[in-house]
């Protein structure tokens, strides 16, 4: 080899490792003051990488395979600072919580072990922020919370983060459960089962090489004294050969428990002898690399088979008429409200007040709502599978799990972003951008219409159309991705729909073909590939909604239907639909399951505000279709979601009760959910309440969702209930052609 060829490797070498700085550089962006030299890469110790922020799992010696080339960087946050109450804390003020907490005398002796798990701002007293007035008062003082772990021990922490000092103060630890991982761990918790020679010895029987081996770490729930005193976590592990959609190549049976804190490997199970890793083809599902099998595309060609053109969202001539004032502060429609990214909930909606067209006065709908937690249970209890029961928000963090939104597809061209700061292991700040996005909706539907009949001699055609506002996001929990909208319309209803997408969670099986399958034999789910099965699950999402009515002296009623017969003489008709109201005097009035054939509405209430005509002035919580859980109230994953066991809780509001699964939901007992709050059984008549609503999804996969799932919705609403003295868009007047935007084909060049 001569001297030139040898220089001419080292320049391409140079050149090449100069682009993987740029690219990891890029990746992430990452305020001035934090090292990227620490943050940018995570290296596993055994020779494998992977962005620190990157989604779930990472490869044995190789970066993520999802991750996609950067965009140019957009402002850092630096300079932002709180313009509300409640808006979510700063780059500085995260990095000053930093400060005060490596110098506080708990931790000052060696800052390096700590650990950051959630820093959020500790939201002022609810009175201060309603009587706040933005240009008339300043800013409350702001304080923040942080859950830290040191040398094997929780801390919560109260900062003050007003001119000073700076006073750090500990609150009280729950009893049992540990905080919410951080996304440092959850990446470097995947490299741990590659430093153990048993793992490595079951890979190599099963002829994968580690390189091509994905690991996800996945929480095991509690199931008695054997997980206690100490943080564990179960990996499972895939093989990435051949396709990005690792997770319909699942290593069956091939599970390590893992010591969080240590990173040691305490026991490696292998259940899965014999199960053959399903293939690879047909599981891609990106734009460009999901090509149709050859019977496919024959049939393609044969019946016409073509993509759907792409669709248009565009809004009318002047474009979206919502305004995005100081970040967090949306105005439209009559609405106005403070909308904000949380590491753990994903997106806060706050002092939701509407406009009354009569006075011109916002009123008071909603303090504060929020996604408190997600409950997913499994249904297959063999070994490998049993403790697959998740937690996502208080296990994993639904706002952590957020990525960016695709811009004209996760949201339509006219839509505004909201960027999130976050903050890493070590208390650096960091920005996901694009979490949120806003924007008007215009689906073609109707807000309201009448046509008079012919015969009535009156020529009359009203209708109006129906455009309303979404607030968005997106949680890609490993494989599942939940699309979350709070969407409002102007005649005061809000509702709140939740979607699944993603791919499913599989299991490997020896079975190719259903006529392999024994009649006695459960799979526990649906056979939806070849050596593919997609295993039955549940998921419920806990929504607690701090409803203001008119202020907050609020009561549930709850208005029940049933049949009522008539007399014997009275009328020609048997029986007619009476409506009862019964106002719920304490919790456990107000814990409701919903039944078909025992209609009922909910009513939130402020029985001091009248319309004209004397009712009260209320929100009625409208379900939609939702699922119960089956399993067993004894059964330990069912004991930690006991907030799914009813559809609707009301309880009064107390501050530290915003979690249903409790503050610490790792590893818990489920000693302090929602359901223990309840079992008190405290007064809720006229009291400033929380109303808590489950939405619940049986999901029995199949073929369809496979190799990734089409969106599957479900919904509830907020709806006025004499709330208003009549129709509030009334006044709506009707679109003209002269409203719509003037479309036409761009020129091309040749």
């Amino acid at each position: 080899m001569d001297h030139s060829t040898s220089l001419l490797r080292l320049i391409f070498l140079a050149l090449g490792a100069a682009l993987v700085v740029l690219v990891v550089r890029s990746a992430f962006r990452l305020p001035g003051d934090i090292d990227t030299t620490t943050t940018s890469l995570f290296d596993d110790g055994n020779g494998g990488s992977c962005t620190r922020f990157s989604p779930w799992a990472c490869r044995q010696g190789r970066g993520d395979p999802r991750s996609k080339p950067s965009k140019p960087r957009r402002p850092s946050h630096e300079s932002d600072v709180p313009r509300h109450p409640l808006d979510p804390l700063t780059v500085r003020e995260v990095n000053r919580v930093r400060e005060l907490l490596r110098a506080h005398p708990l931790f000052a002796s060696a800052p390096s072990s700590l650990f950051v798990h959630s820093l959020e701002l500790d939201e002022p007293e609810k009175s201060v922020v309603k009587s706040w007035r933005k240009g008339a008062d300043p800013l409350p003082p702001r304080r923040a919370v942080a859950v830290v772990r040191f040398r094997g021990e929780s801390h919560v922490l109260g900062v003050d983060l007003s001119e000073g000092d700076g006073a750090v103060t500990p609150l009280p630890v729950p009893a049992s459960g540990y905080p919410m991982m951080n996304m440092d761990e959850q990446t470097s918790l995947c490299f741990a089962p590659f430093k153990d020679a048993a793992f490595n010895a079951s890979l190599l029987r099963r002829g994968v090489r580690a390189s091509d081996v994905a690991c996800l770490p996945i929480s095991l729930g509690w199931y008695g004294p054997a997980e206690e005193n100490r943080r564990l976590i179960k990996s499972q592990c895939f093989s990435t050969e051949g396709t990005a959609n690792f997770y319909m190549r699942p290593i069956e049976g091939l599970t390590v428990l893992v010591d969080m804190d240590t990173a040691e490997v305490l026991h490696v199970s292998d259940r899965g002898a014999g199960i053959p890793i399903p293939a690879a083809a047909n599981t891609d599902y990106r734009h460009g690399h999901s090509a149709p099998t050859p019977a496919e595309a024959q049939a393609q060609g044969r019946h016409g088979y073509q993509t759907v053109r792409v669709p248009s969202m565009e809004p009318p001539a002047g474009g979206p008429e919502f305004e995005l004032v100081d970040g967090h502060t949306v105005r439209w429609g009559g609405w106005e409200f403070h909308l904000k990214p949380d590491a753990r909930a994903g997106m806060v909606v706050s002092r939701a007040r509407v406009q009354d067209p009569a006075t011109g006065e916002h009123r008071d709908v909603m303090y504060k709502g929020m996604a408190s937690e997600l409950f997913v249970p499994y249904m297959d209890p063999t070994e490998a599978w049993y403790f697959k029961t998740y937690m996502d928000a208080g296990e994993y963090g639904f706002g952590l799990q957020a990525m960016p939104l695709v811009p004209l597809n996760d949201c339509p061209r006219h839509a505004r972003y909201l960027d999130a700061v976050f903050v890493a292991a070590d208390g650096r700040p960091y920005v996901r951008e694009n979490m949120i996005c806003v924007f008007e909706r215009y689906a073609g539907d109707i807000a309201w219409r009448h046509s008079e009949s012919p015969i009535t001699g009156m020529d009359i055609r009203e209708s109006r159309p129906k455009v309303t506002l979404v607030a968005r996001m997106a949680a890609s929990v490993a494989n599942y991705d939940y699309i979350v909208d709070w969407e409002f319309q102007m005649d005061g209803l809000v509702r709140i729909k939740v979607g699944l997408s993603g791919i499913l969670m599989v299991k490997g099986t020896q079975y190719s073909h259903m006529n392999q399958v024994h009649q006695n034999d459960n799979m526990y789910g649906t056979l939806l590939s070849e050596n593919v099965i997609g295993v039955i699950h549940d998921h419920f999402v806990t929504f607690r909604l701090d409803m203001d009515i008119d202020g907050a002296d609020n009561s549930f009623v709850k208005v029940a239907m049933a049949r009522q017969n008539t007399g014997a003489g009275e009328s020609p008709r048997k029986s007619y639909l009476k409506a009862t109201r019964h106002v719920a005097r304490t919790e456990k009035d107000a814990q409701v399951r919903l039944k078909l054939y025992e209609p009922s509405e909910f009513h939130i209430v402020n029985p001091t505000k009248k319309t004209r005509v004397g009712n009260p002035v209320g929100y009625k919580v409208v379900p939609a279709g939702t699922a119960a859980s089956l399993l067993d109230p004894e059964d330990p994953p069912q004991k930690r979601g006991a907030f799914t066991n009813n559809q609707i809780w009301v309880t009064p509001y107390n501050k530290t009760e915003e979690w249903a699964g409790g503050l610490f939901v790792y590893q818990s007992k489920g000693e302090d959910t929602l359901a223990t709050w309840s079992e008190r059984d405290r007064p809720i008549e006229n009291k400033d309440l929380v109303l808590w609503y489950t939405l619940g999804f049986h999901h029995v996969p199949c073929q369809e969702d496979f190799p990734i799932m089409p969106t599957v919705s479900s919904s509830f609403d907020l709806k006025p209930v004499n709330f208003f003295e009549s129709n509030p868009i009334l006044g709506q007047r009707p679109t003209q052609e002269n409203d719509l935007p003037v479309c036409a084909a761009a020129a091309t060049t040749s």
